[in-house]
């Protein structure tokens, strides 16, 4: 009766992985995400010059993909592309100052620190979403470590568009400062086609402010930019969970195609050193971020970004 029981459930294990829409897969040097048995995302977190883990690239419902190819891939729209900033890949989470490391510019950074894999954790595949989990270590410039970094991401299949969830908890195995720096801290970047200055991109935030000029270092609960790629209009959204630290976060995006959300910035957003936004965790305490990320058809106003906002306050008020 047992053995039986076993073989029933064994086959049931194997039908829903094999009719899984959001399908998780785990190597040793990424962990691939396929949405309707095509390939969605690859989450690197190891090998190669790899100094911090990376999830790319971010692709719409429709099969566009909607970051920057340069470096991790040569595509020929952007051979004439921008070269800049070599450590802006697909989506990360770092910063430039902690405990006087640089984890956010450290590819080039002379006082660059690195986030490494510590182990892979569960990965769940489903019919409606999929989730991976893993654990990394932030070693400072001297290789010493300073954080576990706890990190679990949910990919959920959708009609038209596609949505992520992040939530990242940092621990400090020493005391830790997060410095009041400009370069943080949850990152993105953009393909060209969608920058604001050189392409067809479009920023505006929950507050109704528009363009880099309004929106940069401002804060609010959210931050969309959207433009045309080959004739599609297609949108990315942050939202900055209610519970996070400075909550709401400012926002350090650029009309380049840089865009994150900064929860350590204040006096280099406001150009006022009497504020003093830097951030000291004690040993063996802890910061929690989440946040979520949505590739929608058209523009915010098209999208309902700030209904999709209070959809994701109201799952998070009961999390």
């Amino acid at each position: 009766m047992m053995f039986t029981s076993r073989v029933i459930l064994a086959a049931c294990l194997g039908a829903c992985a094999a009719s899984a829409q959001v399908k998780i897969t785990p190597g040793p040097e990424k962990i691939s995400i396929e949405i309707h048995g095509k390939p969605y995302s690859d989450f690197y977190i190891a090998g190669g010059d790899l100094m911090k883990p990376v999830l790319w690239p971010i692709v719409a419902a429709t099969g566009t993909y909607v970051t920057r190819a340069w470096p991790m891939a040569d595509v020929p729209e952007e051979v004439n592309g921008p070269k800049d900033h070599v450590h802006q890949r697909g989506i990360w989470f770092a910063h430039e100052v902690v405990n006087g490391t640089d984890f956010w510019n450290n590819y080039t950074a002379k006082n660059r620190g690195k986030i490494a894999l510590k182990k892979v954790g569960e990965t769940k595949s489903g019919k409606d979403s999929g989730s991976l989990a893993a654990t990394f270590e932030w070693t400072d410039k001297d290789g010493k470590p300073i954080l576990t970094e706890s990190r679990v991401m949910t990919f959920y299949d959708q009609p038209n568009m596609r949505t992520i969830d992040f939530d990242i908890t940092l621990t400090a195995l020493d005391k830790v400062t997060f410095g009041d720096a400009k370069d943080g801290t949850f990152g993105m970047r953009l393909r060209p086609v969608l920058q604001e200055d050189k392409g067809t991109g479009h920023i505006s935030n929950a507050d109704g402010l528009e363009t880099e000029k309004q929106v940069w270092g401002k804060p609010s609960n959210w931050c969309d930019y959207s433009g045309e790629i080959n004739g599609e209009k297609v949108g990315i959204a942050m939202l900055d969970h209610p519970a996070n630290p400075s909550h709401p976060v400012r926002w350090h995006v650029r009309a380049y195609g840089l865009f994150a959300a900064n929860p350590f910035g204040l006096s280099v957003f406001t150009n006022d050193k009497s504020q003093d936004g830097s951030m000291v965790v004690e040993t063996g305490k802890s910061l929690r971020f989440r946040y979520r990320v949505i590739v929608h058809p058209g523009d915010a106003k098209s999208a309902d970004v700030p209904g999709l906002w209070a959809k994701y306050t109201a799952v998070s008020a009961h999390k």
